[in-house]
């Protein structure tokens, strides 16, 4: 429910020009963009910091172009990181490239993983020196408020304290489970997902090991391995619904699962001693038919929730908040932001959403059900992994639809002057 704002309010009030709820992608890079273009911003992030695991790692070209577009791209390559610049997997013990990303046109065609923790950081740096940016870390937002009907300000529990943020535009960047989305009353449609993903660390091992990060696929399993330096951070994708029956059996028959899809990591999986070091990414796809009130907008998760087929949620929520910075930073510069501005956003980011939501079905119900459903061993991979090792030309189109996306954004000639 929203909160509604007394009469008298109380002397524990603060105010500001944008109030973003959520210090991911979405939210630090419209935080980030909205300053450099100079309205005063407050970002909340209820955490206390950004070193969490079980986010996205991938910078595709798409991101990459934004940050060029900044001039923060030479700076962002300086940390350490990994350059794909082809998209390989193991497919039933044959390596088969299922995208080439070489020829995009973009200023580095390539793919960049990264923690998405260092990504936060080195936005979140750059936003803290410019005069219009606050990031209130520790900070949850609990509720929007509301008076007649619009949206005004935000309700946010501390550590120790609460109080009001006012503003003449929040933002709900607070990810899938989206508190503000839901205190306004705002409602998402559940697009479908087969399958779920469980997370766990293994120990990395540089002699034993694959090189790069990777996925391989075996009949009835699949497994992601993300090069984190001194470890894998590794997804093992299992029909939805299906965890408890894995429970059940124990955590020995999953090691032995995990351990006959990769044989490499038969002495690193003994490590995991039980499910409390195996946790649950509940896959969602939802669509939110309506991404905004009068003085809230939605975007990222909170508007989109994506599968990670693809690794595409990151870049979608930047591109959000690109679209978002381009529209609404001279509105909110000179007071005059309206509702109809905040509909300009999502009539320019709902399509691709959904263009990409429905790929991501595709490759669910085509591929991963399938290849879950199956014990046998297959005679040959899948048709779509036939063609695309089959025909060198054919890799480019998934390399565009993950790497570049549908309606790319690149940030406004002149966003920044005057700020």
């Amino acid at each position: 429910m929203a909160f509604d704002a007394p009469a008298d309010a109380p002397a524990a009030e603060e105010h500001t020009q944008c109030c973003i709820a959520g210090g991911g992608p979405a939210g630090l890079m419209l935080g980030y963009l909205l300053a450099r273009a100079g309205v005063r911003v407050t970002v909340l992030e209820k955490h206390t910091d950004f070193l969490r695991d079980f986010r996205g790692d991938t910078i595709h070209p798409s991101t990459l172009t934004v940050l060029d577009d900044l001039g923060l791209l030479e700076d962002f390559l300086e940390l350490p990181h990994d350059e794909v610049q082809e998209l390989v997997a193991d497919v039933f013990g044959r390596l088969v490239t299922l995208a080439d990303f070489r020829h995009l046109a973009a200023p580095r065609p390539f793919m960049v993983l990264v923690p998405q923790w260092d990504f936060l950081d080195f936005i979140a740096d750059r936003a803290r020196a410019l005069p219009g940016f606050t990031l209130l870390l520790g900070a949850k937002a609990q509720s929007v408020i509301e008076e007649g009907g619009d949206v005004v300000g935000v309700q946010v529990q501390g550590a120790d304290r609460r109080w009001r943020v006012r503003a003449d535009l929040v933002v709900a960047a607070d990810g899938r489970d989206s508190t503000l989305r839901r205190s306004a009353g705002l409602r998402t449609r559940d697009v479908g997902a087969p399958i779920d993903v469980l997370w766990f660390r293994l120990a990395r091992d540089a002699q034993r090991h694959p090189a790069r990060s990777g996925g391989i696929m075996r009949p009835g399993a699949m497994l992601v391995m993300i090069n984190r330096g001194s470890y894998w951070q590794c997804a093992y994708v299992i029909p939805k619904g299906s965890l408890a029956s894995l429970q059940a059996q124990g955590i020995a028959p999953f090691r032995e699962r995990v351990a006959a899809v990769a044989p490499f990591f038969a002495q690193e999986v003994q490590a995991l001693a039980g499910w409390d070091d195996v946790k649950l990414l509940n896959v969602q796809i939802t669509d939110l038919p309506t991404w905004h009130r009068k003085g809230l907008l939605c975007i990222g998760d909170a508007a989109h929730a994506m599968s990670p087929v693809g690794g595409v949620g990151i870049n979608l929520a930047i591109q959000d908040a690109v679209a978002a910075a381009n529209l609404l930073a001279v509105p909110l510069r000179e007071g005059r932001l309206r509702e109809a501005d905040l509909a300009a956003v999502q009539k320019r980011r709902h399509w691709p959403a959904r263009v990409t939501q429905r790929a991501q079905v595709a490759v669910q119900d085509e591929l991963l059900t399938p290849l879950l459903a199956r014990r046998d061993a297959p005679s040959r991979p899948p048709l779509a992994v036939t063609l695309l090792d089959r025909l060198p030309m054919l890799r480019r189109l998934p390399a565009r639809l993950v790497g570049i996306g549908v309606r790319p954004e690149r940030v406004r000639a002149g966003l920044f002057q005057g700020a």
